[in-house]
């Protein structure tokens, strides 16, 4: 048991750089105290003793504001940020590792009891702030799940799920992006990066492309101006040449 302890203490100060001793986070921080709650609730539960687990589940919601069900599975070193106001249902499954910050919910969608009603998250498995994880399906190792983010589908290990409905990113561009930019291995924070929505990587894209047309469309109003000058038979339209794509202020729009 202390064993257990010591390791949830230890992966808190590795992930939270906030955290500054081991006293502080057994004293201080309501997401260990909530694991600490739910393991003597998920054994009553798991033997026959359902009123009591329930009520130890009641008094842990009271006094951290995270409501894990007694019935539900969490594995070693899962790490609730923050977490005010998280919901985990009857048979929802944390792995090894996990991270979820405030306001996630792994709920379920369906009323038959019995039932694998809730989501299971594998190993090192990154929540973030607000996403909603509905369903008795997997989200596999090493995945992320965006802020605000609503699952309804099996997301693959090492994947990105971002958006509303959810939009997954397939490991090997996830992994791409992440070792282009400097960040691979880094511990992703709220689940999500710059540059992991999708939409907004095509809009960029798309943005990038025309502004590239522009540029070569102001090179042929050159050359067509030269040629008017050596000919004196053809004008260009002023207006047409002074046109401008602004590829600057979309991409603001659209964002970073």
């Amino acid at each position: 048991m202390f064993d257990r302890l010591r390791s949830d203490i230890r992966c808190i100060l590795e992930r939270d750089p906030a955290a500054h001793s081991a006293f502080e986070v057994l004293t201080l921080y309501p997401g260990l105290h909530a694991v600490m709650l739910h393991r003597p609730a998920h054994w009553c539960w798991n033997h026959g003793a359902k009123w009591l687990g329930n009520f130890i589940a009641h008094l842990g919601r009271w006094l951290t504001g995270i409501e894990i069900h007694p019935g539900a599975k969490i594995g070693n070193r899962v790490f609730f940020d923050h977490a005010m106001g998280v919901v985990v249902g009857e048979t929802a499954e944390i792995g090894d590792g996990c991270t979820i910050y405030q306001g996630v919910t792994l709920g379920g969608t369906s009323l038959y009891k019995g039932t694998k009603r809730h989501p299971t998250l594998g190993r090192d498995v990154v929540v973030g702030a607000g996403a909603k994880v509905l369903g008795g399906f997997t989200v596999g190792d090493g995945a992320r799940i965006g802020s605000n983010a609503v699952v309804t589908r099996p997301v693959p290990a090492g994947a990105t799920a971002v958006g509303i409905p959810a939009r997954i990113i397939p490991a090997g561009e996830a992994q791409l992006r992440d070792k282009v930019e400097g960040r691979e291995g880094a511990f992703a924070a709220y689940g999500v990066t710059q540059g992991d929505d999708p939409l907004s990587l095509a809009m960029r894209g798309l943005i990038d492309s025309a502004s590239t047309q522009d540029r070569q469309i102001a090179l042929l109003w050159q050359a067509i101006e030269k040629l008017s000058q050596q000919q004196r038979d053809c004008v260009p339209d002023e207006a047409a040449r002074k046109e401008c794509f602004e590829a600057q202020k979309l991409t603001e729009l659209v964002g970073k």
